[in-house]
């Protein structure tokens, strides 16, 4: 199996830095370019599923790169994106921010201690999650041959990396957000897992 997973094109919270979460925002006319150049570089990869996000700028995404192949879509829910609660909206830029915490950038800073606002989620959550989809594909024998495209979010997409190299909330964010429409290739053999190549962008 080999799993190429997405980060979303660019939407416009993306620009002004305001915190998405569960916010149903839709790719912009940049985030719709990038994942276009996206697509034609990946062409020729044969995948033969795609998991997305149910949100609408993961969802965009894995359908333009998709194309015209004929293979099937399936909504995951575990891999939407982590909820930010009643922050959602708020700007986290530093020329901007306006979130009532002042402790807020914990979440990016030291994610470890970060305490989640009033309806959030917490980033134990968010991983639990993350690993419990790639635990039930990787070791699906049905689906050992398969090349598969998952189309996620920032912090879902570190949810899954952190449990594919099996590394502690405080090193959530090591290498950084990946870019919009950065694409993370991982091999799957026999349950084992390897990270061939991470982030790597096309445009």
């Amino acid at each position: 199996m080999k799993l190429y997973i997405i980060r979303h094109g660019e939407t416009d919270w993306n620009v002004k830095r305001r915190l998405q979460g569960r916010a149903d925002i839709p790719l912009n006319e940049e985030g719709c370019r990038l994942a276009r150049i996206t697509s034609e570089a990946l062409k020729e990869t044969a995948f033969t599923r795609i998991y997305t996000s149910p949100l609408k700028r993961a969802y965009e995404t894995a359908m333009i790169i998709k194309g015209n192949r004929d293979i099937p879509v399936i909504e995951e829910p575990r891999i939407i994106e982590i909820s930010f609660g009643e922050y959602e909206g708020l700007c986290c830029g530093k020329d901007n921010y306006n979130i009532p915490d002042p402790e807020f950038m914990n979440f990016f800073n030291k994610p470890e201690a970060y305490k989640p606002p009033e309806g959030a989620e917490g980033i134990d959550e968010l991983i639990a999650r993350t690993a419990d989809f790639l635990q039930e594909i990787v070791h699906n024998r049905n689906m050992e041959n398969d090349t598969i495209l998952v189309s996620t979010h920032g912090a879902a997409l570190r949810g899954l990396l952190s449990y594919l190299t099996d590394i502690p909330v405080k090193d959530f964010w090591k290498g950084g957000v990946h870019k919009n429409c950065a694409v993370t290739i991982v091999d799957v053999n026999e349950g084992r897992t390897l990270i061939i190549e991470e982030g790597k962008t096309y445009y």
